[in-house]
């Protein structure tokens, strides 16, 4: 399994982080894959080391690989979350009342947004 944290909006308007675990299938030599997930941009990203981000909400739903630094996530409802180098979270809190990101060390921080198609609605 890999895990990922997903940050997303309830019906309220609350942004709140959920776990999610996504299953990988082993393959030998090659290691083990999850199935593919289809995808739109990918977008760089650097910050400055003073990055603070008052509440917001995801431009789109995308995914975020953090490359080095760390970050601290807070929601609507004052949880609050950490992530470092290698951790990805999948940010879908494009409405509602957002959340909250700040860099915790003193460096210009890397990540690698991939962004998702838009959900399909019935």
């Amino acid at each position: 399994m890999f895990r990922i944290t997903r940050l997303y909006s309830d019906e309220n308007g609350d942004s709140r982080f959920e776990d999610i675990e996504i299953p990988l299938k082993e393959l030998g030599e090659i290691g083990a894959l999850s199935e593919g997930i289809p995808a739109g941009e990918i977008i760089f990203r650097e910050v400055a080391p003073t990055y603070d981000y008052n509440f917001h909400n995801a431009p789109k739903r995308q995914y975020i690989v953090l490359l080095d630094g760390e970050i601290e996530i807070e929601t609507s409802l004052g949880e609050k979350r950490t992530f470092g180098p290698g951790e990805v979270l999948l940010a879908e809190d494009t409405q509602g009342k957002g959340h909250k990101t700040r860099n915790l060390q003193p460096i210009r921080r890397r990540s690698v947004f991939i962004t998702l198609p838009e959900e399909r609605k019935s």
